[in-house]
């Protein structure tokens, strides 16, 4: 099994809080995965040897600055009524909806979801800020979120 049942999973209160609900249909595709296939998703994907954002290394492609973008807010939305991404955000990531991308909290710890849900709830998942990466299945476009408010866009190799 590569999937813990959301009624599972540690921080599903984060998408069914009540200040800021996630449709049932959308719900239904945001699927942690387990441990290990996270561990997996994350060393094929995100790094081999660093167990999180704050620990990136020579050698992990995310580690090098020039992929990345100047940092650029996205707490002033966060902290909005509006429920729309950051456009620049928005400018760098043109996914269909239907694309698959992982959510990637920590080497132990990620989602599997579709961009289109992503775009939708993306406030429930930055609940937990700090350092999180969202790629795409079969997509080179990352986004790398900091828990001061910014986030960066950047390409992987």
């Amino acid at each position: 099994m590569n999937y813990v049942e959301l009624e599972q999973y540690s921080r599903k209160w984060i998408f069914t809080h009540a200040s800021m609900p996630v449709a049932a249909d959308d719900l239904e595709q945001i699927k942690p995965f387990t441990q290990a296939r996270s561990s997996q998703i994350w060393c094929e994907h995100i790094s081999s040897q660093s167990p999180d954002a704050d620990h990136f290394d020579k050698g992990d492609w995310a580690h090098v600055d020039k992929i990345w973008s100047d940092p650029i807010d996205w707490q002033h939305a966060w902290d909005s009524d509006d429920i729309d991404l950051p456009p620049e955000l928005l400018e760098f990531i043109e996914w269909e909806d239907n694309t698959t991308v992982f959510f990637c909290y920590e080497k132990y710890n990620v989602i599997e979801t579709k961009w289109g849900v992503f775009k939708r709830n993306w406030k429930n998942f930055l609940f937990f800020d700090d350092g999180p990466i969202l790629i795409g299945r079969k997509k080179k476009q990352a986004l790398w979120f900091n828990s001061n408010g910014t986030f960066k866009c950047g390409n992987r190799s």
